[in-house]
Order: structure tokens, then sequence, then C-alpha cells
């Protein structure tokens, strides 16, 4: 039997982390990551493969991150956990003994099962596979007609990138518009009309009911009756936490699915966490369970996980899921952090929004330069900000970025609209006129509006 002290399933990006974390916190442990793939890819790159990158081999992950540090990768696939003798079993039947585990197991792409069609030939999903997506980049360089299903971030980057490799690419979204369920409308509607100028086709507010063609997928026929021809169909509809292993060793698992964590990242047995994917998330607002996956996410609670493996420290924990997206579309940026305004809606907090459009260098004469549309969604009474969104140029991300930071540190409209910042014309908007503080200060003009100030 093989023995480590720290035993990681799973070697994405939490994995990777996680193992990373601990080994830097405590060098003298040993750490093992096993993992079924030869290679890993970077999560978020998976959409540029088909388009701005041309090949999976550009989005590897190196191992020597984890080699170099003396973390030993075996490529192989766990099939059982014994939690009460803390040893688990390969599919080579080799038995590893732990000290301490963690679930980095990350998700599976979702295929409803009320979709009729979706086991035909040329009728794909977007897993984190590099020989699958190897394969699925052959095939679409030789179709003309691809039809995406779904209208969230995965299906907009590859509809946008596989668009650069001249095929016509229809998306199909059930809801009104692309990006809703993270995005507010006002930037929803903004990153459509980028989208359909950059020439994909986008059918909206309407869903597949059934994939056509006998054993090779021709087309798809959508809830309104119209057909849709297409050499290829990729189906991009969500994913659901990789969870059986950790279900079948006994470990919690909760009514979404997730695996039930503590702010520690702790299972329900103290020498078992799990990070990423695969763990629970409460929002950092409603402390409600949500199914936000994100990497960054992912890697900020594997730090957690890391820290924390062999002692605790109070000023280590993990306090809530903070939904920060973003993307881009060319050289225009979306970004989206905390809670949207229709969510915040639903829960009942007393809001009020502040917006602001204005350029992202200054002078606005410069080259390049691309407007910034700034929203901020603002507790009324105590000011606290609770979301917000950005569209821009490609610094919109690192923008999103800052709403994320003053969300999590509890800032207020009143303090983003007193914060000293640096500015730049090459590479910021100009101090007059930051869009982040102004607005800021539309909504603290609504706050005092409502006080009679």
């Amino acid at each position: 039997m093989k023995k480590t002290d720290v035993l990681v399933i799973g070697g994405s990006a939490a994995g990777i982390v996680v193992a990373i974390s601990g080994k830097t916190c405590y060098p003298k442990k040993s750490f093992m990551v096993i993992r079924k793939e030869k290679k890993v890819l970077v999560p978020c790159g998976i959409p540029y493969i088909f388009g701005s990158l041309g090949s999976s081999e550009k989005d590897v992950i190196p191992d020597n991150v984890l080699t170099n540090i003396g973390v030993e990768i075996k490529i192989d696939e766990v099939i059982s956990v014994d939690s009460k003798n803390k040893t688990c079993t390969t599919k080579d039947y080799t038995v590893i003994g732990y000290e301490k585990l963690v679930f980095a197991t990350g998700s599976k792409v979702k295929v409803p099962n009320w979709l009729k069609g979706a086991e035909k030939e040329n009728v794909f999903t977007v897993p984190k596979n590099k020989e699958y997506l190897d394969g699925l980049l052959a095939k679409i360089k030789t179709c003309k007609k691809i039809v995406i299903v779904g209208g969230g971030f995965i299906g907009v980057e590859l509809s946008d990138e596989i668009n650069k490799l001249g095929k016509k690419v229809t998306l199909v979204e059930i809801l009104p518009h692309i990006l809703l369920a993270a995005f507010d409308e006002e930037v929803s509607c903004k990153a459509e009309e980028m989208l359909k100028s950059r020439g994909v086709h986008i059918k909206n507010n309407v869903g597949v009911k059934e994939i056509l063609g006998d054993k090779t997928a021709t087309g798809v026929l959508l809830e309104n009756g119209e057909r849709l021809d297409a050499d290829a169909i990729v189906l991009s509809m969500g994913y659901y936490p990789n969870t059986d292993l950790a279900k079948n060793a006994g470990v919690a698992i909760n009514d979404k699915g997730f695996i039930k964590v503590d702010e520690y990242m702790r299972t329900d047995n103290c020498d078992i966490l799990a990070v990423g994917d695969c763990a629970e998330k409460r929002d950092f607002i409603t402390r409600k369970l949500n199914t936000v996956m994100l990497a960054s996410t992912a890697c900020a609670e594997a730090r957690i996980a890391g820290m924390n493996l062999f002692k605790l420290s109070a000023v280590k924990t993990f306090s809530g899921t903070i939904a920060i997206f973003s993307t881009a579309l060319g050289e225009t940026g979306f970004g989206v952090a905390g809670i949207t305004e229709k969510i915040a809606h639903d829960e009942k907090f007393d809001v009020v929004t502040g917006f602001f459009e204005g350029v992202d260098k200054h002078p606005g004469s410069l080259p390049s330069v691309q407007n910034q549309f700034v929203k901020l969604i603002v507790a009324r009474e105590s000011g606290l900000i609770l979301g917000g969104g950005v569209v821009g140029g490609l610094s919109a991300g690192e923008l999103t970025n800052i709403i994320g930071f003053a969300i999590q540190n509890k800032m207020t409209a009143n303090s983003l609209l007193t914060a000293q910042i640096g500015t730049h014309p090459l590479i910021t908007a100009p101090p007059t006129a930051y869009p982040l503080i102004k607005a800021a200060e539309a909504a603290v003009k609504k706050m005092n509006e409502k006080r009679g100030c």
C-alpha cells in the first residue's frame, strides 16, 4: 500500500491550487494528486481552443507547477474511498493510505434527459477533456453550419470563437437574452448586440425540442416549430457537481448535489475536505445555497483548504461565494460581481442603483478608447455595495474584480465615492469621471433623495 499525508482527488484548477497552497503551508508533509487526464487544460481557456488558440496544446497547465515543489502526480482514476480506514483504491488496483483527503472532483456536463436525440452522432458537449475536445475541434473544422445550444458563458464564447473560423454559427438560448442568468438586462443586451454584430446568429426566448436526424444529427427542432440545419450541434447547457465518489464514501451531500462543507472547506468528516465545483457554495450576501461554478471561486476555496489542512486559523476562512463573472467579445469586456438587481428585488433587498457611462482612457480622443459603462446595486439604508456590472474595454475584467473586493470588504457607496485611485491616460478612465466612482455618486444621490437630504 502506498501512503501520502495529503491525497487530492482531481487535478484541475482546484486540485492544483490546494496542493500548491498546502505544500507551501506544510512543506514537510507529502502530497499526491490523482487525476484521470494525462494533460490538464486551463478551464476558462477551453472556448479559445476553437479560434484564438487553434489547438488544445496551447491551453495546457504544465505539470511542473506541482512537481517542482515536490507534489507527486498519479495518472489514474479513484474508484472508491474507505473513509473509515483512510484509504482509496484506484482503477489499477493501487491502494493509497492518507492522513487528509481533498475532493476536487469538479463537475460533469449536463445533458437533460428530456432532450430527444442528444445521443446522435455529431452532437457534442464541452467537457474539460483534452482528447474529446481535440475530436470536437477536428469535426468543427469540417463543418459549415454549427448550432450551439445554451447562451451562458461557454456557449457565448464558443460561438464567438467558432465564428472566427468562418462558420455559420447559430446560438439558441431559452431565456430572453444571452447571459441573462448572470447579468442584469442592460449588460446582457449589450453583449447580445455585440455578438450579433460579429456575425453570430441568435435565437432567443426559445428552447430546443428535439435533435433531428437518424443516427447522425442534421439539425434541431425548436419549441416554436422552427428547424435549424446543422452539420454539428454543441450542447452547452450547464454542469452539475461530480460527487458520486464522495457520496459512496459516506460524505454528506446537500440538496443541490454538492458536498457539504464548512467555512474551512471541511466535510462532516474532519479529515476530508472538498473544493471547487463539487463543493457546497453559499452566497456571500444572501447566505443561501447556490450553484456558482467558477475557476476563480474554486481557487479561493482551494487556498483556504490548503492553509487549514492540519491546523485552523480564524482569519483563513471562506465566508461565502461572490459570483464574479467576466467575458470578452473582441475588444469589449463584460463583467458582473455580487448579486444582480433582479436577485436583489427577488430577495426583498431595498436597493438603489447607480449608473455611469464614460470612457476607459483619457482624453477620449486617444486611439482605441472605448465607452465604459458601470452599474452598482447598493443597499438603500446602509449603503453597502451588493453588486455591479461593467461593460467596456478589456479593463472591464479588473474593474469587475474591484467591485468584488468592495463587496467582500463590505464597502459602502460613500467609501467608494471617497476612495483614492491612481489613473493614467493610457490605462484608466479620467480621475474626474472614473466610472466606478461616478456610479457610486449616482447611487449616493438616490439614497440622499430618499432621506430628503
